[in-house]
This record gives structure tokens, sequence and C-alpha cells, in this order.
């Protein structure tokens, strides 16, 4: 199972202003290469707060690029992902998956949304473990995780994050700013996911940082 974290933030580890800006704290070069590393992947997975508040459409898009467009994910127990958004209308052209509980909802299935309903804990959000495990099931076992801040805390909390992709930009955002990892729950250093970095590459005035898990 290869699951990569991907981050591209302020020097001060943000992914926003407070307001919720964050197009685009890094510069087009860094863009460019997050694209290429989608191409990489079975699937890019978001959080529906992701999905709702950008509506992304979360494809390759490189000059001449006519490969295989990797499968989107969003992790939405509650199936809020808009029948409307860019993801569910062109579903039938990419396949897009919604990790839910519940029943699926038939908007998203009539979409050509693949939704996987999956237990759990006393009727609330899916393992994320089991959660994996059925994309595997479904052949993405090569997954892209590119946001929001909880979504990257829930894959670090578990242990399943095996590479980072870091991008920061040469700007700050101060405390207010929303943090590109949500809570860990970090009682101790020596607990806390640990990377060493395998490379650093500058793109334009941004710096490209890879990390692989210890």
């Amino acid at each position: 199972m290869g699951i990569t974290l991907k981050l591209a933030t302020s020097l001060d580890g943000r992914i926003a202003t407070a307001s919720g800006e964050s197009r685009w704290i890094t510069g087009p070069a860094a863009r460019e290469q997050t694209h290429r590393l989608r191409a990489t992947h079975h699937a890019v997975v978001i959080g529906i707060e992701t999905a709702l508040a950008d509506d992304p459409e979360l494809t390759v898009r490189l000059p001449g690029y006519d490969g295989r467009q990797p499968a989107r994910v969003v992790l939405d127990s509650r199936q809020r992902l808009p029948a409307n958004s860019r993801l569910a209308v062109t579903a039938r052209d990419i396949p897009t998956f919604v990790i839910a509980s519940g029943e699926a909802d038939p908007a998203l299935v009539a979409a050509g949304v693949h939704v996987l309903t999956l237990p759990g804990p006393d009727g609330g959000r899916p393992d994320l473990g089991t959660a994996v495990q059925a994309l595997a099931q479904e052949g993405l076992s090569s997954l892209f995780v590119e946001g929001g801040g909880q979504v990257a805390a829930s894959f670090l909390r578990a242990g399943l994050v095996r590479a980072v992709e870091w991008f920061r930009a040469p700007i700050l955002l101060g405390d207010e700013g929303r943090p590109a990892v949500g809570s860990l729950a970090v009682a101790a250093l020596a607990a806390a996911p640990h990377f060493r970095r395998v490379e650093v590459n500058e793109l334009g005035p941004d710096l490209w940082e890879r990390y692989a898990r210890v």
C-alpha cells in the first residue's frame, strides 16, 4: 500500500488564511509538479470540507498530457458531496468514489459516483484503514492525499502515510491561519510520526521537500 501525503503550505505550515483563502499559496512550478505527482498515483484523496470549499476537479492538467487520469476519492461519511459538483458531474468520465456510512445517496449514484458504504464505530465515520483496504479492492492501492488538515492528521494518526511531498512558499500566515495538519494528540516526541528528508528542490520561489517514513 503506497500512501503519499501532499502538503502545500506557508513557511509556518499553514494551508489557508483565517478566512479560508488558499489559492494560490505556492507558485506555478509547484502546482505543475503536483500534477505530475497526481499522474503517478491510482487515486487522489480529499476530505469533504475541501470538496465543498474548493469544488475541485483533481485531474492531471499538464501541457500535452493524454495519459490516465487518477480516480478521485472523497472521504464523506454523510454524503454531503453535491450532485452538481465538478467531481460528481465528471464521475462518468473519471472514476469518482465517496467513502460513506449509511445507504448510498441515489443522486450521487445516478451521477455515476461509486459510493462505498462502510461500517463505522457507533454508526460514525468509517475506519480509515478499512476505507484504504476497500479502495485497494477497487484497484486503488497508490493514494495521493491532498487535504485538508483533518484528513492529513487522520492518515498520520493511523500510521498509513509512507511519504510526504511538501511544497513550501516563502510567506508567513501566522497562528490564525489554517494548519496543514490537524490534531495528532502527540504526548511525547518519541510517539510522533518520524520522517527522513530524501530530497530538496527549488521550484521558482518555493521549496519542494520529499520525505520518507522512518
